[in-house]
């Protein structure tokens, strides 16, 4: 029998930032992919810090159903969120796209729902709610579809670890190891509990020292300050017009409307796809 092929889908978190291990990152799915079976198994990453659906489904998928997998997870959709482009009915139709053609080979597909970034970044309410109900929308499409797929859905969007700093990296956006651990240990858990990992379970306790406070400073003026620069060129404006909105309706007393319209536009995307797979013609 050859060895269990677990291929990992998505963006920064899956690629592993906040967990540095040499001159890379390590993260949750390789610590997880020691724990799925007695034997060695055949781990290959293809996430990329910031990928979106769409570099999901047209690049990462293509490799990752080349390689057969038996397990893949695809945790997606928070770069989306981030962007001025964001369509909940494309990532919706993108997610459908990706876990169907893995399931259609046979593969175990692994998905969680994230947090808010926005609460992560401890934004100003007004710019923090639009992000948080787009979030919200990627979640609930990643849920159905999860439930449609038969996926083993980790519901990593809410908990008590969100909010405990040990947790999370400096930039408050990415896991620290510990966080990355506990996403393994939670993923391992449910896998075990069907029967779908048969190795030890990660440990929880980090490995290596939490970085000083010296070391986060330095990342925090190099790297971080790169990424918010290139996070707020692109969706800073749209985000300014989205809390002036919020603003309005605040002051109006009709901010219902933004969530009512959020819901409306979650459900017409699942409708969709729901008429998109029922329409298609029977093969003989």
């Amino acid at each position: 029998m050859r060895p269990v092929r677990f291929v990992a889908l998505g963006d920064s978190l899956t690629e592993g930032v906040g967990d540095p291990v040499g001159d890379g990152w390590r993260g949750w799915a390789a610590l997880l992919a020691g724990g799925l079976a007695e034997e060695p198994v055949e781990f290959t990453n293809l996430a990329v810090s910031g990928a979106q659906t769409r570099d999901v489904l047209e690049r990462q998928t293509p490799a990752g159903l080349a390689l057969r997998p038996d397990i893949v997870s695809v945790l997606i959709g928070v770069n989306d969120t981030l962007r001025c482009t964001f369509d909940i009915h494309a990532v919706a139709a993108r997610l459908d796209q990706v876990y169907a053609a893995f399931t259609g080979q046979g593969a175990v597909l692994l998905t969680a729902c994230l947090p808010d970034p926005g609460a992560m970044l401890g934004l100003p309410g007004a710019l923090a709610r639009p992000l948080a109900r787009r979030q919200r929308a990627v979640n609930t499409v990643v849920h159905a579809l999860s439930d449609r797929y038969g996926a083993v859905h980790l519901h990593a969007g809410e908990g008590a670890w969100l909010t405990d700093r040990a947790m999370w990296s400096a930039d408050r956006l990415h896991p620290g190891e510990r966080g990355h651990r506990q996403l393994a240990v939670r993923f391992h858990a449910l896998l075990a509990e069907a029967g779908l990992a048969t190795g030890a379970a990660p440990s929880p306790e980090p490995e290596f020292p939490a970085p000083t406070k010296a070391a986060t400073l330095w990342w925090l003026v190099t790297a971080g300050t790169g990424w918010v620069a290139r996070r707020c060129t692109d969706l800073l404006p749209q985000l300014l017009t989205l809390a002036a909105d919020e603003m309005r309706h605040r002051a109006r007393g009709t901010s219902a409307r933004l969530d009512l319209r959020a819901s409306a536009a979650v459900s017409a995307a699942l409708a969709a796809l729901s008429v998109a797979e029922t329409s298609e013609p029977e093969v003989a």
